[in-house]
């Protein structure tokens, strides 16, 4: 049974940081592709950031490009995403999700990467608050 757990949200001020953890488990594949999602109340959930879980492959969305890096430590099955110089337009709850063994390669290859449709399973989320 595949599971994702995230960790790490928090209040936090503008121009601050915060690192959230996923960590995920249950596969009966080698790698998937895990990405961040986020969705501020009354707005519809956007993908942030993803990667490949079998190499470095990352993406990033426009909105947190150079503010945001995605890692892993494979030894614990988890994935990181280290947010820094928080907006408060970065205030939303944050899933992680797995496509089920996609490679992140495919999803941008058919641009999408960051539709909910293609991760099979999800976090509960961690909640973020940036307050200016």
């Amino acid at each position: 049974q595949v599971q994702l757990r995230e960790s790490g949200g928090g209040q936090v001020q503008a121009g601050g940081t915060l690192r959230l953890a996923c960590t995920h488990s249950g596969y009966t594949y080698k790698s998937t592709c895990v990405a961040w999602f986020r969705q501020a109340p009354g707005r519809e959930r956007e993908g942030v950031a993803s990667i490949y879980t079998g190499g470095d492959d990352t993406a990033y969305a426009a909105s947190v490009k150079g503010r945001f890096a995605i890692s892993q430590d494979n030894a614990k099955n988890t994935i990181f995403l280290q947010m820094n110089n928080l907006k408060p337009e970065d205030t939303a709850m944050y899933y992680c999700a797995s496509s089920g063994g996609v490679p992140c390669d495919t999803l941008r290859a058919l641009d999408r990467m960051f539709l909910q449709v293609e991760y099979d399973y999800w976090g509960q989320g961690t909640q973020v608050t940036v307050s200016s």
